[in-house]
C-alpha cells in the first residue's frame, strides 16, 4: 500500500487503534513550559499518578521571560510565580529544565531543534499550539491542551483521532527578497484560516526542498494558522547535515543507523491525499497582513480586498484600514523581530545584511530579540549585534517577547506594530496593539524607512 510521509509516521507509533475511535499514539518526545504545564502537574499529585517517563521530558521558560535582566528577580509576581513552580515540578519530577540563565534556555520551539532534541520520524508534542514547527524535520509535531499534557505525563501516550492527509505543493523560483515567511503568509492568504482544519499538511516542492532548516521551521510553524493540526517536510541531506553533531543527536554509529530509518521517510509515489493544492513561486511576492488574522494577507504592493463580509469590517475598523487601501508609505512606530517564528541566526542575518550601514527611522522602537541563549551567543559571535546597534535597533534576551502580551513586551494601544511573529489577533501584542505580520526582511526595512516600503527596488 502507498503510503504517505505523514501516515508512516503515525503508524509506525499507533499503540492501539480504538474500532471507531481515536488511536493510542506514542510520544517519543514531550516539550513542557512553565504556561501550561502547571495545571498538569497539579493533577498528577492530586491523583497520586508519577511521571511514566521523566526522560523524554524537556522542559524551558520562555512566555513569562523578560527580556532584560535576567540575572535579577522577575518583576511581574504571576510570572514569577508560574516559573517558580516549573522549576519545583520538574526538581520534583526529575525532568531536565533549561530555566532563565541556562546556556541551553530559550523559546521551546527554538531550543530543541537546535540541540538536536528533534528529530526526523519522531512524535512529538507541547502545550503550545506553534508545536508544529518542529514538523520542519519530518516529524509528527502537534501542540496539545493541558489535559492531554496530564495524559503524556502518566503514560507517554495520547489518545488522538488521526488527522486527514493535506499536501500543499509550491514550485518555481522565488523573487528576489521573498522568504519562507512571504511563502506561508501567501499560502494561507489563497487558503484561508479554516482550509486545514482537520487534516496535517505535508509541503512538498522544490520551494521546499531549497530551504534551509530555519526557513522549513518558520513555514511548519505557521501551518496552525490555516487550521492544520500541524505541517510537515520530508527530511532530506539538508535535514541531516543540520541535526549531526547537536547536543543531543544520535552520534556515531546510532546516527548512521537513524540515517538510515530516516531515508525512507518520504511519501510514496502514488499515495493519495484526501486534499491538495499547487502554487507557482513566482506569483510570490512579500507579505504584509491587513487585518485580525493571518489569512488577511496581501502583497506588500497591494491593496486590501475590496470585497468582504462582516469580520472583514470589523476587522478593518480595529486595524484602521479601509478597503481599497494600499499600505505602502503607512507611517509604522514598533517593529518586532523574534518570536517562535523567526528568532532563530538565520532571521538576524537577513535583517542585519539589510540594515548594515543604515540607521532605523526616529519614530521607530525596534525590538530585536534572539530565540535562545545559543542564538543570542551566535549574534555576538558574528557581530551582528554590532550592526543592530549602530543602527539603532535594541537588542534584548532571548523569550517570545512581544509575539504575545503575557511578558513586559508590549505594543502600546493603538499602535501598529511589523512584526515577524505569527499571530496578528485583536490585542495579541498587548490591549489594543495593531499587528502587521511580515517577513524579518520586511520588518527590517519598515524599521530603516518608518513606514511600509517596497524595499524590492534597492536589494542588490
Amino acid at each position: 500500500m502507498k503510503k504517505t510521509l505523514f501516515d508512516k509516521i503515525w503508524d509506525a507509533h499507533v499503540v492501539e487503534s480504538i474500532p471507531d475511535g481515536p488511536d493510542i499514539l506514542y510520544i517519543d518526545q514531550h516539550l513542557i513550559h512553565e504556561v501550561t504545564s502547571p495545571q498538569a502537574f497539579n493533577e498528577l499529585k492530586e491523583r497520586e499518578i508519577p511521571v511514566f517517563r521523566p526522560n523524554k521530558i524537556v522542559a524551558t521558560a520562555d512566555h513569562n521571560t523578560p527580556t532584560e535582566n535576567q540575572h535579577l528577580p522577575v518583576k511581574d509576581l504571576l510570572s514569577r510565580k508560574q516559573l517558580k513552580e516549573l522549576s519545583q515540578n520538574c526538581e520534583e519530577n526529575n525532568i531536565t529544565l533549561y530555566g532563565l540563565g541556562h546556556p541551553y534556555n530559550g523559546i521551546v520551539h527554538v531550543m530543541a531543534p537546535e540541540l538536536g532534541i528533534t528529530q526526523p520520524g519522531k512524535t512529538m508534542v507541547c502545550g503550545d499550539s506553534h508545536t508544529s514547527t518542529h514538523g520542519a524535520f519530518g516529524a509528527i509535531a502537534f501542540g496539545i491542551g493541558t489535559s492531554q499534557v496530564t495524559q503524556v505525563f502518566a503514560s507517554q501516550c495520547l489518545l488522538v483521532e488521526k488527522p486527514k492527509r493535506l499536501r500543499v505543493n509550491v514550485n518555481g523560483e522565488l523573487k528576489k527578497g521573498v522568504t519562507p515567511k512571504d511563502v506561508i503568509l501567501y499560502v494561507i492568504s489563497k487558503l484561508g484560516t479554516n482550509s486545514g482544519t482537520g487534516y496535517f499538511c505535508e509541503y512538498a516542492g522544490d520551494v521546499f526542498e531549497n530551504m534551509s532548516m530555519e526557513g522549513r521551521m518558520t513555514v511548519c510553524n505557521m501551518s496552525i494558522e490555516m487550521g492544520a493540526r500541524g505541517g510537515l517536510i520530508a527530511p532530506d541531506q539538508t535535514t541531516y547535515d543540520y541535526v549531526e553533531g547537536r547536543e543531543f543527536a544520535p552520534k556515531g554509529e546510532e546516527f548512521d543507523k537513524l540515517k538510515a530509518y530516516w531515508e525512507t521517510l518520504r511519501t510514496d509515489d502514488g499515495a493519495e491525499f484526501d486534499q491538495e493544492y499547487s502554487f507557482d513561486a513566482e506569483d510570490i511576492e512579500p507579505m504584509i497582513t491587513y487585518g485580525t488574522n493571518p489569512g488577511m494577507g496581501i502583497k506588500i504592493t497591494g491593496a486590501i480586498p475590496v470585497e468582504g463580509g462582516k469580520s472583514d469590517a470589523k476587522a478593518l475598523s480595529y486595524m484602521g484600514f479601509k478597503p481599497g487601501e494600499s499600505l505602502i508609505d503607512k507611517p509604522i512606530n514598533y517593529i518586532f523581530i523574534g518570536s517562535c517564528t523567526n528568532s532563530r541566526i538565520e532571521d538576524f542575518r537577513m535583517a542585519a545584511s539589510y540594515i548594515k550601514g543604515k540607521k532605523k527611522a526616529e519614530n521607530v522602537n525596534a525590538l530585536i530579540v534572539p530565540g535562545s541563549r545559543q542564538v543570542a551567543a551566535q549574534i555576538q559571535e558574528e557581530g551582528l549585534d554590532k550592526v543592530f546597534e549602530e543602527a539603532g535597533f535594541r537588542l534584548r534576551q532571548p523569550g517570545c517577547s512581544a509575539c504575545l502580551a503575557m511578558n513586559d513586551d508590549k505594543i502600546p494601544e493603538g499602535e501598529y506594530c511589523v512584526s515577524t511573529s505569527n499571530r496578528n489577533f485583536e490585542g495579541r501584542q498587548g490591549q489594543g496593539s495593531r499587528t502587521i505580520l511580515a517577513s524579518p526582511l520586511t520588518a527590517a526595512a519598515t524599521a530603516v524607512a518608518g513606514k511600509i516600503t517596497d524595499f524590492t527596488k534597492s536589494l542588490n
